[in-house]
């Protein structure tokens, strides 16, 4: 795996709407890690980007810039990279964790793609895992903790918090995707060719690998995904990045399927068995939709053609035509909880869970090792006019 070696000759697929995949035509994920081409103009703006990162970073770290304590714990869910390496499941799975242990967590996010004052996908779908647990979306994610303390949560779980240094975290989780490490997915040209390792723009890197130093558990996701070789060679270079540190392994495991009725938004269960041998049509807004394709193979579907949009895209009805009519139409729970009408008709929904190979032993000892304050802790602090 070469740092920052090569490029894209392709932008990240923001702009490319309602791609369709044919099972005649090839089949390639979206954005394209391609040798060359006009991207490597992109190399100063990136170069730039990475500078203003670390600097950033140094200045958090000798505390120039002050970071802001809530009166509870917080843990942080996060990745290098921009795109998707399961952040909601990973938020679901500590989530779950929390509630097991008796504790009264909180969701705090940012809510992209949420828009006057609505929720987004990833906070549907997590309220309907979770809707006993309060899920505050704000940009300002110190405000957003400490109002969630105000609702009575003492710990609070902040999806997407790995760059969003002004709210200090008591544990911080790390995802690496083993199919996209450093964002991108492998370039087409072959297996032996190394991921491209770049900062955005011209890559998906939102921080160098070096920042893995600050992180206190890493994991691996759809570690199942790669070759032994090839995940062993990744968890070398984690270790280096992040010596001393937990590096746990997972797996995103299909663990229900959803129909949808004929009538209004609710949906029956229906065995994931159902899937095998079955031809059918999928759309994913999603950061990974190659995943979700492989997904729908491994359980035995064969997926006739594959609508890929946008990360967190809002669907107009017209997008969706034509799915669904000849074939049983598939898509992801957030997906799923994106539409706000114009369903395709015999939709059916994957549901996933995070589920670990390795390393889960470690995690949940980092979880119950949290500093949880109570109310009588936050009475005194708010007496003595410690900073909330």
């Amino acid at each position: 795996m070469a740092p920052d070696s090569a490029g894209s000759s392709e932008a990240p697929a923001a702009s490319r709407v309602g791609r369709r995949e044919s099972a005649s035509a090839p089949r390639r994920e979206l954005p394209l890690a391609e040798r060359g081409g006009w991207v490597e103009l992109l190399r100063a703006p990136a170069a730039l980007f990475g500078v203003v990162a670390r600097v950033r970073s140094g200045l958090y770290r000798r505390r120039v810039l002050p970071s802001y304590d809530v009166d509870a714990a917080v843990v942080s869910v996060g990745n290098l990279s921009a795109g998707g390496t399961g952040k909601t499941p990973m938020t679901a799975w500590i989530v779950r964790a929390l509630l097991e242990r008796g504790l009264v967590p909180a969701i705090v996010s940012r809510g992209y793609g949420a828009s006057d004052g609505a929720s987004n996908d990833e906070a549907r779908m997590l309220h309907e895992l979770f809707p006993t647990v309060a899920h505050v979306s704000d940009r300002d994610r110190v405000g957003a903790a400490q109002r969630a303390v105000d609702q009575g949560a003492d710990v609070v779980v902040v999806d997407d918090g790995f760059q969003h240094r002004r709210l200090a975290r008591d544990l911080d989780v790390v995802l690496v995707d083993a199919l996209r490490p450093f964002g991108l997915p492998r370039p087409s040209r072959g297996t032996q060719a190394p991921h491209v390792e770049a900062m955005l723009p011209r890559g998906l890197m939102r921080e160098p690998l070096s920042a893995l130093a600050r992180a206190d558990v890493v994991v691996v996701t759809r570690a199942d995904r790669v070759d032994a070789s090839e995940l062993d060679a990744l968890l070398a270079r984690l270790r280096s990045a992040a010596p001393g540190r937990p590096i746990a392994t997972a797996v995103h495991a299909p663990v229900r399927l959803r129909a949808r009725r004929p009538v209004g938004d609710n949906y029956e269960d229906r065995p994931l068995a159902e899937l095998a041998g079955l031809e059918v049509d999928a759309f994913s807004g999603i950061g990974n939709p190659g995943a979700f394709e492989a997904t729908l193979r491994a359980l035995g579907a064969t997926v006739v053609e594959h609508r890929v949009f946008p990360d967190h895209h809002a669907f107009a009805p017209d997008e969706l035509r034509g799915l669904g009519t000849e074939r049983p139409v598939v898509t992801t729970a957030k997906d799923a909880a994106r539409l706000a009408s114009g369903a395709p008709p015999h939709m059916l929904v994957v549901d996933v869970e995070l589920r670990f190979l390795t390393g889960e032993d470690e995690l949940r000892a980092a979880l119950m090792s949290l500093p949880v304050r109570g109310p009588d802790h936050r009475r005194a602090a708010l007496h003595g006019g410690v900073h909330g």
